[in-house]
């Protein structure tokens, strides 16, 4: 690629962005089919991801987003993909800068999100064929100069062995959170129930933590969440519903229960499926000097309160959402790839 902002790029991607947003009969039936692969994969989740990066890869925000980046003239490197799976399409962003920064990727994908991917790069080749030749998956990666790859905090271990001698970008476990000041109001609130429920919690943007002030009555946020009660006659959600409760029970761990959702005070900032921890401040600027002490295992940060820190603040409803620059741990995957040489 002689120039990363070229019309024809942005012509590509926002047509793309046009295809996901709107699915034809074809991508629907992909996304009805997800669940028989993956249980939390359910038409709903694995729409909303695709439209979600339909309207990522708008012309505007793609004109913004790459005249950031310098011409790429230098030799395309081989770079090696380790996707995630646990919400649909999480990996696409990578595959997208990538492709964008004039490299070529080898792609080894989650085995529970490896068909949307694919056909969304199908996709891509029918606009525009000659990406065909940038990107192939493979079971093992080999003949690479660069390494990104996203995983547990466990895996990073492994990665780092392996990898660690290459250029690279290896993540680990991201937690969201959220500032409440009770203050909200049923809106805003409503909102912050899809930043903890949509895939079912399982992305590191969910919300998995509230900060509260102290005294704070979680009345009005059990009433304006309300509405994702049907969250619980998904079976999986509902086993590990099931499991935490009897957890919390025969431990006697005081917690919070509207019957989809438990609450309950600690520490920690990972929660399990079906819960969210809280904690509560008595100064904002105690608290953010809590938040920037954990700035390195948050992603992004729900709020309407202005805090000074580096993570990523989306409002209420937002944290699914994410704009092209918005990069996963704050590291700007583009200057990565285009620095490469």
């Amino acid at each position: 690629m002689s120039k990363i902002s070229t019309d024809s790029v942005i012509d590509t991607f926002s047509e793309l962005g046009r295809r996901l947003a709107t699915p034809d009969d074809e991508l629907m039936d992909i996304i009805n089919s997800e669940r028989y692969h993956n249980a939390w994969f359910t038409p709903e989740s694995v729409l909303s991801a695709v439209q979600a990066n339909g309207e990522m890869l708008n012309r505007a925000d793609l004109e913004t987003w790459l005249q950031r980046y310098p011409v790429q003239n230098h030799q395309p490197k081989n770079i090696g993909l380790i996707l995630a799976g646990n919400i649909p399409l999480v990996g696409f962003h990578d595959v997208l800068c990538v492709l964008l920064s004039g490299n070529n990727t080898l792609i080894k994908a989650s085995s529970q999100d490896a068909r949307l991917i694919k056909y969304v790069l199908d996709l891509l080749v029918q606009i525009a064929t000659h990406y065909q030749q940038q990107y192939s998956f493979v079971e093992r990666l080999t003949d690479f100069d660069a390494i990104i790859a996203t995983g547990s905090n466990n895996s990073s271990r492994y990665f780092d062995y392996y990898f660690g001698k290459v250029p690279n970008i290896i993540r680990k476990n991201r937690n969201s959170v959220a500032v409440l000041t009770g203050n909200e109001s049923t809106e805003q609130l409503h909102a912050l129930g899809r930043d903890i429920f949509d895939y079912f919690g399982l992305g590191c943007r969910n919300v998995s933590k509230l900060f509260v002030p102290e005294g704070y009555n979680f009345n009005h946020f059990f009433e304006s969440i309300e509405v994702y009660n049907t969250i619980i006659h998904h079976h999986k959600y509902n086993n590990n519903y099931d499991y935490n409760k009897s957890i919390f029970l025969v431990n006697r761990d005081e917690h919070l229960d509207n019957g989809f959702l438990m609450l309950k005070q600690d520490d920690r900032l990972t929660s399990p499926l079906a819960v969210v921890f809280y904690e509560t401040y008595s100064d904002v600027k105690a608290l953010n000097d809590k938040l920037s002490g954990l700035s390195d295992q948050l992603q992004c940060i729900v709020t309407s309160t202005p805090l000074n820190t580096s993570n990523q603040i989306v409002d209420f409803g937002e944290s699914q959402h994410p704009k092209l620059w918005d990069y996963a741990d704050g590291v700007d995957t583009m200057e990565f790839l285009t620095g490469l040489r």
